[in-house]
């Protein structure tokens, strides 16, 4: 059976994975989100980042989890255990273990990595996830709608896409954040 291409972002409540400022500090994970983020995580062999996500998301390779909640450690190991693909231009050497950079992002490559992967494969930041869904290559979605409204900035989803969706699953913490689990792999 191929891996699944998993699209996952935490996102405002109209659509916006950043504010026009490029702020996020609204979607940080409290420790029930995060521990349901890293259930979802385990099961990832290998991300897929544009530059400016690995750049955020490298931190987690770096970090001294000695004395953070078990959530962030647990992560961490979980995030340092995969490996990574980067799409660059710009980027000549990765600064973490067990990643590779591409130059672009190839469609055929990456349904060919579906197809030979031991395990599913997440695809990360909205631009590239962008890519994959024009590409008709992402298989699942992952929101995690936060209780907040931003009134623009980084869309989660990209323009001039329609999709129909089927719902397999959704939960709300006490927090207010609603994860929506939508199955993308249906003919329209």
């Amino acid at each position: 059976m191929a891996a699944k291409l998993i699209y996952s972002a935490i996102t405002s409540l109209d659509g916006y994975v950043a504010d026009e400022e490029g702020n996020f500090d609204w979607a940080a994970p409290d420790g029930e989100v995060h521990s349901f983020v890293n259930e979802l995580e385990r099961q990832i062999g290998t991300y897929l980042y544009g530059r400016r996500m690995y750049e955020v998301m490298g931190a987690w390779e770096a970090m001294d989890t000695v004395g953070r909640p078990a959530v962030i450690q647990d992560y961490a190991e979980i995030w340092r255990a995969a490996d990574k693909i980067v799409y660059s231009t710009t980027l000549e050497t990765a600064s973490t273990a067990r990643t590779r950079i591409e130059q672009s992002f190839d469609p055929d490559a990456v349904l060919q990595m579906k197809r030979s992967a031991g395990r599913d494969i997440s695809v990360g930041g909205p631009d590239l996830a962008g890519q994959a869904i024009k590409a008709g290559l992402v298989d699942e979605l992952h929101l995690f709608v936060s209780p907040i409204v931003v009134g623009g900035g980084k869309q989660s989803l990209p323009d001039g896409v329609r999709l129909r969706l089927e719902l397999l699953d959704e939960h709300r913490f006490g927090n207010g954040v609603v994860h929506l689990h939508y199955d993308l792999r249906q003919d329209l």
